[in-house]
Parts: C-alpha cells; structure tokens; sequence
C-alpha cells in the first residue's frame, strides 16, 4: 500500500506536462536529442502516427513514414527525457485505433485524410 503510493508519487514526477494533444492518424515531428560520443545533436523524425500504447510512465507511440523506397517504423517513449519536443504539423481523421494496415504501402495507399475544424455558425 505506501509502496503504491511512493512509487505513484515517483511517476507523477517524471510525467511531462508540455506535450501537445495527439491522435493515432495525426502527422507529428519528434525531436530527439542523440549522444554521438561527447557531442549531442537533435535529430527530427517526422511521421504518421500509426499507434498508442500503455499508459502513465509507460506510454508509447509508434510513428511510420516511407523513406527512400522503404517503410520505416520507430516507437517513441512518450515521457523520455530524450524527446525535446514534439510539434503536431497535421491532424487526420480515421476511423481506426491502430493503423497497422500502412505496413508495406506508399505513396497514396498511406495517406490520410486531414480534419478540418468549422466553427460553429453564431445565430
């Protein structure tokens, strides 16, 4: 019992509270800071988000994009200490939780439909 709370409160400290509001089908840009051997650089990968996984602490997503002729898939630790930041560039519109029918397809095949917001008419 105290050592649910304690670990709890452990976790509820490492939570990042600046990250933006994303969706499975959403066109994101990750920054991610990369150790190469004392220097350390930031590296953007820009994908589809194709999946969410977990929760809390533990929470992952999976972004896809096809790049020179191949599909590449990588998972992301939402709350790493890693990440610099994240940018939402797109917001898509679909009808599935996870998008793992995007494997081995490209070009059109992956494309998603953007949503749009209208602001509701004032009478």
């Amino acid at each position: 019992m105290i050592q649910d709370i304690l670990i709890q409160s452990i976790d509820k400290e490492q939570l990042k509270t600046d990250l933006p509001v994303f969706c499975v089908g959403d066109t994101i840009r990750v920054y991610q800071r990369i150790l190469e051997g004392e220097k350390e650089r930031v590296q953007m990968f820009e994908g589809i988000v194709i999946a969410r996984d977990g929760a809390g602490l533990s929470e992952t997503f999976t972004l896809y994009r096809h790049s020179s002729g191949r599909g590449i898939k990588r998972v992301f630790p939402l709350h790493s200490p890693k990440i610099n930041k994240i940018e939402v560039m797109k917001k898509g519109k679909v009808r599935r939780a996870k998008l793992y029918n995007f494997y081995g397809k490209s070009g059109k095949a992956i494309k998603v439909q953007e949503q749009v917001y209208k602001a509701p008419a004032k009478s």
